[in-house]
């Protein structure tokens, strides 16, 4: 998962290259000052199109803190006019809740709007055709490994072709190396990681590769998922992935940042922002020639086949209970740019949305994400539906249980169905 450098709640805005004294002012609320400092680069030339002050809102670093806090205040209507969901599996929720501003006639007539991937149309267009989000950002989620120490120690870099491949080159790692083989995000500290950043990753290779049905309701009783928290199982019994951190307080940082640069630990899933973010040059513990030392697997699925996740990674929106929602549309439109998204991919690696953004020179020099570009159009993703909060939440408290060992992959299952179900009701579950 991403790390959260900067935490911290700054209450008070911090306001950035104020405009004209009399101009009407959009608070867009912002977390990690990679982020912010990504933000302030087209700020300027926002304020100066629109003729807008912006206002930027520090919220906490941490992603599961910066969403308690932004519904806290969605909840109390102080919220801010412009804000971001996190992952795709927040959006229907913010969405069933009233808090986000239709804006799918604005993003129809956007000038940006033929630029757009074709799975970033899609990726944020409802069932009903209306669009809510803008997909600015993507993030495109692969298994990482050292190639460096698989090579040193002479094993095999090829591409995993199923479940039981990658759990047995996780076992030869650990025989050969010492190291752990492979990590999965799991329990109830990592948050929304736990679903977003590991459980997906399995589900959509299972025989349940869907979890949204198109009632509305969640399918979560079926062999795929009882077959997905069976791999976490495996990988916990077998002692390929550690533990004990993921019990803990951002429990990202151990395994992530300290025991995957120093070896400690050779493959873990991760998304494009990884290169950048996680290891490269200006992070806390970087990898020497990091796109060398460090290559990727797509995700074999249970039986075979190849899955690489594409995910809208924290989508613009606007406030529906916002000061000026059809102003605050517009600045969201210019977040959209080609500037604004290769200001992002350079602090932190996510992919742009839009085609015209990836020939830009500026992008282009970010040759660690280059190559990646190619697995764009490829990508599958999970169909979200009203009640993937639960979901997620759900899957944390599976995976803890998991992780402590008080059960197996049935009892972990009907740890988050029960949860799922009290949640939502029991008519949802399917």
């Amino acid at each position: 998962m991403k790390s959260f450098l900067m935490a911290g709640i700054c209450v008070a805005g911090l306001s950035v290259f104020m405009s004209a004294a009399n101009a009407e002012t959009i608070r867009i609320a912002e977390h990690r000052q990679a982020r912010i400092d990504a933000l302030k680069v087209v700020v300027p030339d926002i304020e100066k199109k629109l003729g807008v002050t912006i206002e930027v809102i520090e919220y906490p670093a941490p992603e599961k803190d910066y969403l308690s806090k932004l519904l806290t205040e969605l909840r109390a209507g102080n919220a801010p006019d412009l804000f971001t969901a996190p992952a795709g599996q927040d959006v229907a929720d913010m969405v069933a809740a009233g808090y986000l501003a239709p804006i799918t006639t604005e993003f129809r007539a956007w000038d940006g709007y033929s630029q757009l991937f074709d799975v970033s149309k899609k990726l944020v267009t409802r069932p009903d055709g209306d669009v809510y989000v803008l997909p600015a950002m993507l993030g495109v989620q692969q298994l990482y490994y050292r190639r460096d120490i698989l090579e040193k120690a002479g094993i095999s870099t090829e591409q995993p072709k199923t479940w039981k491949d990658l759990l047995d080159r996780a076992k030869e790692i650990k025989a050969k190396t010492g190291a752990y083989g492979l990590l999965f995000p799991a329990g109830v500290t990592w948050g929304g990681g736990a679903f977003a950043e590991g459980f997906r990753y399995l589900v959509v290779g299972s025989s349940t590769p869907q979890i949204a049905n198109d009632d509305g309701t969640l399918n979560l009783k079926g062999d795929g998922i009882k077959d997905a928290l069976g791999f976490y199982k495996d990988l916990i019994d077998s002692d390929l992935m550690p533990v004990q951190p993921l019990l803990g307080p951002e429990p990202w940082v151990t395994p992530k940042y300290q025991m995957f640069p120093e070896g400690k630990l050779v493959a873990t899933t991760c998304g494009s922002w990884c290169y950048i973010y996680d290891w490269g040059p200006e992070s806390k513990n970087p990898i020497p020639n990091v796109t060398q030392a460090v290559g990727t697997w797509t995700m074999p699925g249970k039986d075979g086949g190849e899955h690489v996740l594409v995910d809208i990674d924290s989508a613009w929106g606007v406030n529906a209970q916002g000061s000026d929602p059809d102003l605050a549309k517009k600045v969201l439109l210019e977040l959209g740019s080609v500037k604004a998204d290769v200001a992002y991919s350079e602090r932190l690696g996510n992919i742009p949305g839009r085609k015209d953004a990836t020939s830009d020179p500026e992008f282009q020099k970010l040759t660690a994400l280059v190559p990646v570009l190619a697995a764009v159009e490829k990508g599958v993703f999970l169909n979200s539906a009203p009640g993937f909060s639960a979901v997620s939440e759900g899957v944390a408290r599976a995976t803890e249980a998991l992780l402590r060992k008080e059960t197996d992959a049935a009892g972990a299952q009907k740890i988050l169905v029960d949860y799922v179900s009290e949640t939502l009701g029991d008519d949802m579950v399917k």
